[in-house]
């Protein structure tokens, strides 16, 4: 029963929840990323490079062929186009991490810069007033 227990504590303190939200939100922004430089990148440098598409190049290893009993054995290829697309979603995505993290650094860096005024000495109590002037009043006889 203890171990269930630890693992309950374990599994509900917030570093494994923000650990499974962060997956989630990664997830879902690795297919934003994914669409944006398969859809809105990748084209245009496909033109300008003479009408390439990427997912397209590839160097066949080993033709297609077709076995004894008529069907059909897929050809080998070596996908270096895609290979292409995936470094460049990989640093779009590093990128806009670094960018992220840099922006929440900053703003930690201004809440640390700026410390707290130290808090005001108290009000004196009268019996602590009386004091002090009794202390006066004895340092002015010593003069």
């Amino acid at each position: 029963m203890g171990l269930l227990k630890e693992f309950k504590e374990f599994a509900v303190k917030g570093n494994v929840i923000d650990l499974a939200v962060g997956v989630i939100i990664g997830g879902a922004f690795g297919k934003i990323v994914s669409s944006f430089v398969n859809d809105v990148v990748m084209p245009p440098i496909g033109i300008l490079i003479g009408g390439v598409d990427f997912k397209q190049l590839k160097l066949v290893l080993k033709e297609e062929t077709v076995n004894a009993a008529g069907e059909a054995v897929a050809a080998v290829t070596l996908n270096y186009g895609m290979f292409i697309q995936n470094i460049v979603d990989f640093t779009i995505i590093a990128f806009v991490i670094f960018m992220a993290i840099k922006g929440i650094n900053r703003m930690n860096r201004k809440e640390e810069a700026a410390p707290a005024a130290p808090p005001a000495p108290p009000e004196p109590t009268h019996s602590e007033k009386l004091l002090e002037e009794i202390r006066d009043l004895l340092k002015k006889k010593e003069l």
